[in-house]
């Protein structure tokens, strides 16, 4: 195949198209001075985006994730730390659980499950060069992560307060960490396609050294520790030394391990009330696989504003974050940016489409933290993010009601709040999918 190549001709045309139409000259000056989002910015959207809500759950101030993508973590860890708050009776900002913690055994973890599947692979007699090792190879070890992952961790090492494992440089900027994880596990791999026959004495020295690696940057964390508290009644409570599982249990009495996850995979060869897995994506070897249960975004808003308004708990879900974003003010609207009038250009394409083609995905978990309903009505949802207090409502974000239709995919609900034919699904053996499509994307 032969292509065509620009030529002077056709740039000229395309100066000539340009230069014809006053108001690509105007948004050129606007754009170059001021950035792209400053000029497409809908001053009225944005100016008429109320921020009151009808239902708000106060979980103290947003926390900050840093330069790392750890946001599954805080926003499952913030979801517990409200339950354990409420459970411990103490004030908002005395309790925060430690995300380094589960990040140290996420990892781990991920790094044991990522070994056993390339030896499987390569015992299957799975090319080196093949698209699926080329894929697990490159999306290797990085921060971001599920629900169920999230879970995966918790019932099997429980959680600890943030003093006893506090954030490190490495915890809070993750970049030289995950490089020198990646580079020994690839190297691993390697070692096993040039010698299949000690493809199991590699991959467990592979593991030691991912957990070496992991130690010097986060430290070791603790098997036990003495929990002791005041309330916000100031009564003093010396609970004595618990396990991280101990404390896990004991704390958060929410049944969090038994939450199901609700996708919105809106391409249409994926049948709603249909289960949907992705293969080769986990990370604790024996744990819940990642499988979602495929519905509605009408289904999955009725779940999460039961859960704010009845059970008063936020709610984890995952969106594509970034289309019709203000970072700055947090907010999300669907025609929050005019793009399209400002390089005319008709962006036109629905949730199915920009999915099929590589255009959104979710990206980032958060966790609704209240709701505006007027009736059957749903107006916006309140979102605690993880980006620190310094933007946004102190780092609570607004999102618009048809921006969930849009650009949320997954929330994390209870099992019992399903009716009987989704119940049924759940037990359907899922759809299977690859492991590079759209929907095994990680937060």
């Amino acid at each position: 195949m032969s292509f065509e190549p620009l030529s002077a001709q056709t740039l000229n045309g395309l100066r000539a198209n340009f230069d014809s139409r006053e108001a690509n000259r105007i948004a050129m000056n606007a754009v170059t001075t001021s950035g792209i989002d400053a000029v497409a910015k809908n001053f009225d959207r944005a100016r008429y985006l109320q921020r009151r809500f009808s239902t708000v759950i106060d979980n103290g101030d947003a926390t900050s994730q840093k330069r790392s993508g750890r946001c599954w973590l805080f926003s499952s860890l913030n979801v517990a730390r409200f339950v354990a708050k409420r459970e411990m009776n103490l004030k908002n900002k005395d309790f925060e659980f430690s995300q380094s913690y589960a990040m140290y055994f996420d990892k781990l973890e991920r790094a044991n499950y990522f070994m056993q599947d390339m030896q499987a692979l390569i015992a299957a007699g799975e090319p080196s060069d093949s698209r699926l090792v080329q894929f697990l190879l490159h999306d290797l070890m990085g921060d971001g992560g599920q629900w169920t992952m999230a879970m995966n961790i918790y019932t099997k090492y429980g959680a600890v307060p943030k003093d006893f494992f506090p954030e490190t440089a490495s915890s809070q900027n993750t970049g030289e960490m995950n490089t020198q994880l990646r580079s020994a596990l690839r190297q691993a791999v390697a070692h096993m396609y040039a010698h299949p026959e000690n493809a199991q004495e590699i991959a467990q020295n592979a593991v030691e050294e991912a957990h070496r690696i992991l130690t010097i940057h986060l430290g070791t964390p603790p098997t036990s520790f003495e929990w002791e508290y005041t309330d916000k009644d100031d009564n003093f409570h010396r609970v004595g030394e618990i396990t991280p599982v101990e404390f896990w249990h004991k704390y958060v009495t929410a049944g969090l391990e038994d939450y199901v996850c609700l996708v919105d995979d809106p391409r249409s060869e994926h049948p709603k009330g249909k289960m949907i897995g992705i293969e080769h994506l986990g990370n604790v070897a024996g744990g819940t696989p990642t499988a979602y249960l495929n519905v509605d975004t009408d289904f999955m808003k009725k779940c999460v504003r039961t859960i704010l308004e009845e059970q008063g708990i936020p709610v984890w879900f995952g969106a594509d974050c970034h289309p019709m974003m203000d970072r700055k003010d947090g907010a999300w609207a669907t025609d929050l940016f005019e793009y399209g009038r400002v390089y005319d250009i008709n962006f036109d394409l629905n949730k199915e489409d920009r999915v099929r083609f590589a255009d959104s995905a979710m990206n980032h978990a958060m966790a609704f933290a209240g709701v505006d309903a007027d009736g059957e009505t749903t107006n916006r949802w309140r979102v605690e993010n993880s980006w620190g207090t310094d933007i946004a409502d102190k780092g609570f974000f607004t999102m618009d009601d048809p921006w969930f239709d849009e650009f949320v995919y997954e929330v994390a609900v209870p099992k019992s709040m399903l009716p009987a034919e989704y119940q049924a699904a759940l037990e359907e053996e899922p759809i299977m999918l690859p492991a590079w499509d759209p929907m095994g994307a990680l937060a």
